[in-house]
């Protein structure tokens, strides 16, 4: 028996990246996943690495009316839904001098919007069903500690750390088998990190700066707290925030 046999996980995001890790983990372990996210060819192969039963739906966490879609279309697969993961995001940088509101607006639909949707339309989904349930939100190190030059991000990711405590308290006081906490990874190497750090222009001569002292963590780093949160394992594991970033939010 895997450590999630039996369990339903719903991962938006994975398409890539921490989303893709996460998948690999739930479904090496016996769950059945939903990979969902807006790009197809990511998450159909994501549904090839995965292995096991995985379907992926095409899905726009922004969009309300494709979350009650994607929801319908896992409870009408497979049943139920134990697990959902709100992992999908995006970054784009600047301070709070320099960020304009569109580019804010767009942080807030696809982090804040999307992560509400995904814990709303979840509980809606597992509040019935008597089983143990686990909703994960990815958070960020971000919101623990201040960034400049990721204003509309970091500010997004302190709304999910906040989200994910309300939600928790709510469940528990009506008595909903459903956990909810936040996970918050620090520099993991994902498309979206490396993609950054190419876009960054030095000037001739200039040398980059070396790997911080806490090293860069890979994607699995992250796959494998999500399934730790997703298994009975963590049934204690209440409206906390997970950090894995080795220690560099407190060694900076």
């Amino acid at each position: 028996m895997g450590r999630v046999e039996g369990k339903v996980a719903l991962v938006t995001g994975g398409g890539s990246g921490l989303g893709r890790a996460d998948c690999i983990a739930l479904a090496q372990e016996g769950a059945k996943v939903v990979v969902t996210d807006i790009d197809r060819e990511g998450g159909e192969e994501t549904v090839r690495l995965a292995g096991g039963d995985c379907i992926f739906l095409e899905h726009d966490v922004a969009d309300e009316e494709r979350w009650k879609e994607v929801i319908a279309e896992t409870l009408k697969t497979y049943g139920k839904l134990n697990v959902l993961v709100n992992n999908a995001g995006m970054l784009i940088p600047g301070d709070v001098e320099t960020i304009d509101t569109k580019i804010w607006r767009i942080h807030q639909q696809i982090h804040m919007d999307g992560c509400f949707f995904g814990i709303k339309y979840g509980i809606e989904a597992m509040k019935g069903n008597g089983e143990m349930c686990s909703i994960i939100n990815v958070s960020s190190t971000t919101a623990l500690i201040g960034y400049g030059d990721v204003f509309a991000y970091q500010a997004c990711k302190g709304a999910i750390r906040s989200m994910s405590k309300g939600a928790a308290t709510t469940c528990q006081d009506r008595g909903y088998t459903i956990r909810v906490n936040s996970i918050h990874p620090g520099v993991i190497t994902t498309p979206l990190v490396t993609n950054m750090q190419a876009g960054i222009e030095l000037p001739e001569g200039v040398e980059p700066p070396p790997p911080p002292v806490w090293g860069f963590g890979e994607p699995m780093d992250v796959g494998y707290m999500v399934l730790y949160l997703a298994s009975d394992e963590s049934k204690f594991v209440n409206g906390t925030e997970m950090v894995i970033d080795n220690a560099s939010i407190i060694h900076p």
